[in-house]
Formats: structure tokens, sequence, C-alpha cells
């Protein structure tokens, strides 16, 4: 797939307004396939995929009802999820069904929406608050109808097909980065790391992936806080990861990590001391880059892996389902590259709000 170039009308905007309006004369859903990565067999994360130019149906046999789940929308990460289902739903004629959990920690919460939403849908896709948690519900649905796995891992008990990337490589894509700023052998630095809500469905591999990238490097980890991804939680923990570490060189963490600890750095005064680096790409992130506030962050594309998610559970129940494991690859964002990044895969428009109902 080519990447359109910002229309002209859009250059020398700020950050906010230029994403808003380049949206504005480009869209994903104009594309007749999209450049994706497959693994073969699926849903093993541990092999190499392979490129495909995927391409998804034009319209849905029937105007099909989707129940959607997702762990929260408390920030710009889901929102772009939401923002590619809604689109990709009223492209290919489908009605989509929208419910949000309100955070990591409501496993059980999310457990009734499920329930409930999928008892009158012809499709499932979960955007799951934990790994195994849901697996004796998903099971029991995936009896009745087709459930498709949205972004965050899951267990593969039940699951008809997945839209996603590897989580390990998006937290090796951010390690390695930094390795590559402070390789093996150089002065070392200190990183205060912010992984996540311990038990999420994404979170032990990020992990995974960003200890190893770190083992090239003269990084050490100097910190540690487990949380959920809210703004407010993280606040809390950066405060206190400052109080105990003064010293410290890096934080690394969720996008709203990024997007409080340069609120907080700025507070105190010291962002010129404290770099911040992001494990995955939001609005937030995107603007900091820009400002030369946060230093990268890999983007996942969210809203096409929304898009994906519908045109997979259209195919699983029309029994036309070929690729079971597909999303996006990943590509780290920095200054360096962030003029030229394809922002419809990336970031909802400014002016989208979060959709509940597609009729």
């Amino acid at each position: 797939m080519m990447r359109a170039p910002a229309p002209s009308r859009c250059l020398n905007l700020i950050a906010t307004t230029f994403v808003a309006c380049v949206l504005a004369h480009s869209s994903v859903a104009a594309e007749t396939t999209w450049k994706l990565n497959a693994w073969e067999p699926p849903f093993d994360y541990s092999r190499k995929p392979v490129t495909i130019d995927y391409q998804p149906v034009a319209r849905a046999a029937k105007p099909w009802r989707i129940c959607a789940a997702y762990p929260h929308l408390k920030d710009s990460y889901w929102v772009s999820v939401n923002y590619g289902m809604v689109e990709q739903a009223r492209t290919a004629g489908v009605r989509l069904t929208v419910v949000e959990a309100g955070g990591y920690p409501n496993l059980d919460r999310q457990i009734e929406q499920i329930r409930t939403c999928s008892a009158t849908a012809d499709a499932l896709i979960v955007g799951t608050v934990s790994y195994e948690g849901l697996t004796p519900t998903i099971t029991e649905i995936a009896r009745r109808i087709p459930v498709i796995a949205a972004v965050n891992d899951i267990d593969d008990a039940g699951i008809a097909a997945k839209s996603g990337v590897s989580w390990e490589e998006m937290g090796h894509s951010i390690g390695a980065y930094l390795a590559r700023l402070h390789p093996a052998g150089t002065m070392p630095v200190s990183v205060a790391w912010f992984p996540g809500p311990k038990g999420a469905g994404w979170v032990k591999f990020v992990e995974a992936g960003f200890q190893r990238a770190l083992k090239q490097s003269s990084a050490e980890i100097a910190a540690v806080k487990w949380g959920d991804t809210g703004v407010e939680i993280q606040l809390l923990l950066i405060e206190e990861m400052l109080e105990a570490q003064p010293d410290i060189d890096y934080i690394v963490g969720s996008a709203p990590t990024a997007d409080a600890a340069v609120s907080i750095l700025r507070a105190q005064g010291r962002a010129n001391h404290v770099q911040v680096l992001a494990d995955y790409f939001t609005h937030g992130t995107f603007r900091e880059i820009n400002r030369g506030k946060v230093v990268a962050a890999p983007t996942d594309s969210p809203p096409l892996q929304g898009r994906i998610a519908i045109d997979q559970a259209i195919r699983a129940i029309e029994g036309t389902l070929r690729y079971r494991h597909v999303g996006p690859p990943v590509e780290v964002i920095d200054r360096n590259n962030v003029q030229s990044l394809d922002l419809e895969r990336s970031l909802a428009p400014a002016w989208f709000k979060p959709t509940f109902e597609v009729q």
C-alpha cells in the first residue's frame, strides 16, 4: 500500500489540527487492499509472519449484528480502535453494538457485558481485560457464534480469528530503540518501567519483549510500577517513583504513562533531565513526539485493527474467513519519521467521539 502524502493545505499546522486535516482528506476505507502480516499456523507469534494483501469485504451479505467489547475507552488508543470498527461497520453495512468494561480490573463486568451483548449478536469481537479470565465464557459463546479477538491477546480457546500484533514485538521494538541509544558497554542509564496492569492480555508479552531487548543495552531498570493505564493512576505511580528515584534517566511505559510523565516532568522542572518513551502510540504521543517531549513510540495502527476485526467477523459469519490471524506491521515513530506517518492508519480523527451503536 502506498502512503498518501499529507495534503498541502494541512502542512505547518499544530499537531492536533494536522491530524484532523489529514484525516479529513484521506481514508483507509478507500483502499481496496490492506498490507498486513499473517501468521500460519494462526495464534502463534513465535513464528515469523508473512506479508499479505488483504481484501476486505466490500459489502456484507446481510446487515449482521456484531457485538464488540473493549477493556475501556479511557484513552485515545481504544477510541481509535472504536473509530476503525465504526467506519468499517458502516462501509460494510453491518450493525455494531459496543460495550466497554471501564478498566482492566473489571473482569466480572466484561463477562456480564459480553454475555448480554452476544445474546442477540451474529458475532462477538473481544478486546479482553484478561488473557485467560474470559475463557469459559468465550468457549460457551463460541458454540453459538464466531468470536474474534481484537488487539489484546487472549487464550485461543473458542477464538475463530484474531486481529492483532505481537505485543512482545511492541515491547521489544521500543526496548531495541532504547538499546540503540545506549548499547552495551556504554555509560549506564537508569530506567523506570511502567508495564501496565498485571494480568491484562498484553502486559506479560510487552514486558517480555522489553526486557529481552534491554539485554543488548547499558540501560538498567531501577524501578518497576504496575497499574491500570488510566492517566490518574499513572500520575500517582510516576510521582511515587520520582520521589523514590530522583535521578532516573528514562520513563518508559504505556501511552498514558508517557502523557502523565510529560505533565509531571514539566511541572517539576525536570523535562530536560528525564526522557520519555511509550510502548504504544496515541494522539498524545503523536503530539509530544512532535514537540520533542516524547522520544519515540511504536504504532500498531489501532483504527486498522478495528477495521480488520469487523471484516473478520463478517467473513466468519459468512464462511469466507481465509486468514484467521492478521495484523498491521509495527513501526516505531520518532521525530525523524513522524511527519511521514500514515495518520489514518494510526489515529482517529480529532472530531471522532466514542460511538456505541451503528444501525
